[in-house]
């Protein structure tokens, strides 16, 4: 994964990972001190059939905090805050990427049986979500 990211209202969350010789690794995330926000919802993402062509996301939020990770394979995630454009290969399930608000974002690329998993700051709110580039360009210039 890119060591550095430089869109706005993002950035690099770090689990702790504890190795335990032959057993594999556990890694920890804990509210306040890894994730940058309380969790109130928790999904994942899985079974992406004709992974090459599926693009994911395609939207920002207007309040909504995450914390994406991936578990499993890989995939490219588009970050955009309406200054600055970055992609970034996630495919480290110890290291995610925090989502802020107001952040344009997609998924593609799925590769090597892609497994998501999502940490989000509120409950399922569609009215909290910019579906539209536009109306998201708008939002954020106010």
């Amino acid at each position: 994964m890119d060591k550095k990211i430089i869109v706005s209202n993002s950035g690099l969350i770090e689990l702790q990972s504890v190795k335990d010789g032959f057993d594999g690794v556990l890694s920890i995330a804990e509210c306040g001190k890894h994730i940058p926000f309380d969790v109130k919802r928790i999904y994942h993402i899985y079974n992406l059939v004709n992974h090459e062509d599926v693009v994911r996301g395609k939207h920002a939020h207007k309040s909504l905090k995450q914390a994406i990770f991936c578990i499993n394979g890989s995939f490219t995630l588009s970050l955009d805050d309406g200054k600055t454009k970055q992609e970034i290969i996630v495919d480290d399930p110890g290291v995610g990427v925090y989502l802020g608000p107001e952040l344009w974002h997609t998924m593609t690329n799925f590769k090597n049986n892609c497994i998501m998993l999502v940490l989000a700051s509120d409950w399922y709110d569609e009215s909290d979500y910019m579906r539209d580039y536009d109306e998201f360009l708008k939002h954020i210039k106010k």
